[in-house]
């Protein structure tokens, strides 16, 4: 089915605050092609490359390949080509955010093809045939920020507390007025994006705090975008993060103050259905 083009989308919800800058260029094009998006990363702020220092290039999808340097994400560490799907929102936002995140982009990717090529030779090794289809909690967490990632910006260690801790009606309607200026949310994952263009109650993000300080908030939108790039981009290199998807915290994003005509009274956070309390342990005996 082709998907109705809509090139005011960016305007539709603050969620889309991140992808604005960028989004300016889709204006007068009817559904941006590989050359549209092309021609956005060569005069990018940040023109983006993989991990191998290779130009990004977006490329028309492929039919599906079976030699693993044809596939999706070693042709991006190989060969810096990112398949995309004409007329498709979802493949559009992947691009979108490459251009607005390079940085952690290229490091997703590295960190997805190590995992697939250390799968493949150990199945390889094995005689195990079909074996690199087997996923493992490294690649669940990598794509579950890739698809669904918010990224938490927080100066407040009691704010970030009350968002471990599913405190949401606390920290999103009592401590309401405290978020301005110490905490902010913004979209990383292309899939969470696409939901936006239609969002609905039950819309979850899957969240990565990043502490940071007051001259933050005083720096101009690009520029906060550039700094959680940078950051994002060494966290996502550390070897020794995102190895499950327990790192990543539930964020119900309808609940961001501005984020949804809903959320202005009390009453819309306590639906428990959506803002879930955290799972108490109790101890044995």
């Amino acid at each position: 089915m082709i998907e109705q083009w809509d090139p005011q989308f960016a305007a539709r919800s603050p969620m889309f605050l991140p992808l604005r800058e960028t989004a300016h260029a889709c204006d007068g094009v009817d559904w941006p092609d590989c050359a549209t998006l092309n021609a956005m990363a060569a005069t990018a702020i940040t023109p983006p490359v993989n991990a191998c220092g290779m130009p990004i290039r977006f490329v028309p999808q492929s039919s599906r390949q079976t030699v693993f340097d044809e596939k999706y994400e070693p042709r991006i560490y190989l060969r810096g080509e990112v398949q995309v799907r004409q007329r498709n929102w979802h493949d559009l936002f992947n691009a979108l955010v490459w251009l607005t995140y390079p940085l952690a982009k290229a490091a997703l990717n590295q960190r997805h093809y190590s995992a697939l090529r250390e799968v493949m030779e150990e199945a390889s090794a094995a005689r195990t045939p079909g074996a690199t289809a087997n996923r493992g909690p490294q690649q669940d967490a990598l794509t579950l920020l890739d698809e669904g990632g918010v990224i938490v910006a927080s100066m407040r260690a009691e704010l970030t507390g009350l968002l471990r801790d599913h405190e949401w009606k606390t920290l999103f309607w009592r401590r309401r007025a405290a978020l301005a200026g110490t905490m902010d949310f913004f979209l990383f994952g292309h899939a969470l994006y696409e939901k936006a263009l239609r969002p609905y109650v039950g819309m979850t993000g899957r969240g990565i705090v990043l502490e940071v300080d007051s001259e933050f908030f005083l720096q101009s939108p690009v520029a906060r975008l550039g700094t959680i790039d940078m950051r994002l981009a060494r966290l996502i290199g550390d070897p020794g993060r995102l190895t499950s998807t327990a790192d990543l915290l539930a964020v119900p994003v309808l609940g961001v103050p501005g984020w949804f005509a809903g959320n202005e009274v009390e009453t819309f956070y306590e639906n428990t259905a959506y803002f879930r309390p955290a799972q108490r342990i109790t101890p044995p005996g």
